[in-house]
């Protein structure tokens, strides 16, 4: 069975969005991403999947194109 590839231009996510969570990978990598917007709480983030999570809530804020997040109802 043949594999079939993407259609381009069905980008999910736009050039923002992308560089603005591969920054979040990296600050995760150097332990200086935090979870939590400012204060004294919220500790250094250990999942990458929490790195992306936040990479893109970064994105969205900045207005990036990105999908709208599923709710959980």
């Amino acid at each position: 069975m043949a594999t079939r590839k993407k259609s381009p231009g069905k980008t999910k996510y736009g050039k923002t969005a992308r560089k603005t969570v591969a920054s979040a990978m990296r600050r995760k990598k150097r332990g200086t991403l935090k979870s939590g917007r400012g204060g004294k709480g919220g500790g250094t983030v250990k999942s990458r999947k929490q790195a992306i999570a936040i990479g893109l809530s970064e994105a969205r804020r900045k207005g990036a194109k990105i999908p709208r997040k599923k709710s959980s109802s």
